[in-house]
């Protein structure tokens, strides 16, 4: 055999025992996630907007007030802490969120939740306790928004935006409540 070939073999296998470790050791790179990741994304004219989150299921659970409970701050979401970012300014109640990346986290209530928007980056939401690693010293907005009941169960967690009336808004939804934070590109008092 030649010295190629046995080179090949031996970087191969190298990797394989690689990917092999990793996904034992870390995160099973080969299994299906129960909380799927997912990037939703808006572009109007010069604007772009990113969220990166992963979407967990209902499975027949009492959400909020329950598995997510109320008066508690959530990472918005599963597994690693959900990021937002912005290429331009935004103007949110108020608050002048500069372009960037951040994390967003929530405290889930019963008929408002806060928002907050972190300039700290997070390697994952929770720590070994399952406590939030959300650090408040980072945060660059905190903000109240209304939470609508919904007549519909909203299976999966789901963050979007929504343009629809000219009004354009950060909107999560599961079970059957959904919120909706406003997102402004001009500094115009409310």
């Amino acid at each position: 055999m030649n010295k190629f070939l046995k080179r090949l073999l031996i970087i191969l296998s190298i990797v394989a025992l690689g990917l092999f470790l990793y996904s034992y050791f870390v995160e099973n790179i080969f299994a299906t996630r129960l909380s799927p990741k997912d990037t939703v994304e808006f572009k109007f004219n010069d604007l772009k907007l990113k969220v990166t989150y992963n979407r967990p299921y209902k499975k027949g659970r009492d959400i909020f007030g329950a598995l997510v409970p109320f008066n508690k701050v959530w990472r918005t979401g599963a597994n690693e802490a959900t990021t937002f970012s912005t290429n331009q300014p935004l103007y949110i109640k108020g608050f002048t969120i500069p372009a960037g990346e951040y994390t967003i986290w929530t405290v889930p209530k019963d008929s408002v939740w806060q928002v907050m928007l972190n300039t700290k980056k997070y390697p994952w939401g929770v720590d070994a306790e399952m406590k939030p690693m959300w650090d408040p010293n980072y945060d660059l907005l905190e903000i109240d928004v209304p939470v609508e009941k919904l007549n519909s169960v909203v299976e999966q967690f789901t963050i979007g935006f929504d343009n629809t009336t000219g009004s354009l808004e950060l909107t999560m939804a599961w079970d059957q409540t959904k919120i909706a934070v406003p997102l402004d590109t001009t500094n115009n008092p409310e």
